[in-house]
């Protein structure tokens, strides 16, 4: 089942249909429970012969066998329990971008019904308040023009007239947009067990959260039984050392640092012979914040990626760019500026729980073939979640459905 079938079974479930389908089970079942029933008097009617008797002493055992194919055809009780983990993560998972994405899908959500509640017919116009409505939602001009000209034609095709109709093509509409923008298996965060170590270097602005973003996974990694150690390049702001030691002693994990005001490249170059040395998983390294227009900075993190080369050919394995999601389409500039510059693998958007623009991620997605794979949905550190578009589209337009 691809992504766009799995969200829309999410969001437009039928709970009708689900209970035809046990009904037309159960019944099934009572009938064939009444053909033994039947069977059974049957026997119990027929007199048994000498010549019956041994076939008749064979039944039991008969029985035995159905009785064990039965069992051998019953799941393992590992398997069971696994099963059943599963879910429970995934049940936590959709929760936590609910909860997340609160505030996002109730402004989306309340724009919407709003726009709804002066419907009057499907003409021009509606479709032009309707794009308006997108562009206002952060979901990107671009992608607002490309999904309303998209909803026309599926408006015409589903023959959507009613207001639960037509709000139910245009959350299709969304979804398949998002579905359509990239490979979902690109999201994941790229790891080799072969390699020591993974370097993930991490890029963004001031204030983005990049500091804490990777404290949060710090910690995720070493619960996981991961050697994790972290590199403080940002050695120009006030402070940034001192916060990612205390995420380092917070996590368990060892901090390499330089003089104040050092060579960032430096202390990136430390990181990773004392990271190669000590066979660690995984160096997560901090820089400094920058602007995407500052052309020095935007140098020096060149600098720290050739650096990082010269030890570790094949790394980094992940060069993200943290984005505060709350600045909606300035997040969606930043990503476009910092791309141009530096050859980035994926994007990670903080503090979606305290904004209403999380609609970014559709713009993101939809005007850039970069991944989004981590979300920030709450200040713990189980709250940084790896990115799940079937959650995210659920958390989303949940309060539209």
């Amino acid at each position: 089942m691809g992504l766009f079938d799995r969200i829309k079974k999410s969001l437009f479930s039928q709970p009708e249909a689900e209970s035809t389908e046990k009904d037309k089970q159960a019944e099934a079942q009572q009938s064939t429970e009444a053909d033994k029933s039947v069977n059974s008097e049957e026997k119990k009617v027929e007199p048994a012969t000498a010549d019956e008797k041994k076939p008749l002493e064979a039944e039991p055992a008969a029985e035995l066998t159905k009785e064990q194919e039965s069992a051998e055809a019953k799941p393992e009780p590992e398997q069971v329990e696994a099963t059943g983990e599963a879910k429970e993560d995934h049940d936590q998972q959709e929760q936590l971008y609910e909860q997340g994405l609160a505030k996002t899908s109730s402004s989306f959500g309340s724009k919407l019904n709003a726009f709804f509640a002066n419907f009057r017919s499907v003409d021009d116009d509606f479709f032009d308040d309707l794009e308006e409505l997108l562009i206002e939602s952060d979901v990107g001009v671009d992608t607002a023009e490309k999904l309303t000209d998209q909803l026309k034609q599926d408006a015409k095709l589903n023959k959507a007239k009613t207001k639960a109709e037509l709000k139910a093509t245009i959350v299709q509409g969304l979804v398949k947009i998002y579905a359509e923008g990239g490979d979902t298996d690109q999201e994941k965060l790229a790891y080799d067990p072969a390699k020591h170590p993974n370097v993930y270097l991490f890029v963004g602005v001031n204030g983005s959260g990049k500091t804490t973003t990777i404290g949060k996974l710090a910690t995720r990694f070493q619960k996981e039984g991961k050697k994790v150690m972290l590199a403080a390049a940002d050695t120009f702001r006030a402070g940034a050392v001192e916060q990612l030691q205390r995420w380092g002693e917070q996590a368990g994990v060892p901090v390499v640092t330089g003089p104040a005001q050092a060579d960032p490249a430096s202390v990136v170059y430390d990181a990773c012979e004392q990271a190669k040395a000590g066979e660690y998983d995984y160096l997560l390294v901090d820089t400094a914040g920058r602007l995407q227009n500052k052309v020095n900075l935007m140098n020096e993190l060149a600098k720290i990626q050739r650096t990082i080369k010269k030890l570790l050919p094949d790394q980094p394995a992940e060069t993200l760019l943290v984005l505060d999601g709350s600045t909606g389409q300035n997040a969606l500039l930043q990503a476009k500026d910092f791309d141009k510059t530096t050859k980035l693998t994926g994007l990670v958007l903080t503090k979606l729980d305290g904004s209403s623009k999380g609609g970014v991620v559709l713009a993101i997605r939809s005007e850039m073939k970069l991944p989004v794979k981590l979300v920030g949905l709450g200040e713990h550190a189980d709250q940084l979640a790896d990115f799940d578009a079937e959650a995210y589209a659920v958390g989303l337009f949940h309060d539209l459905v």
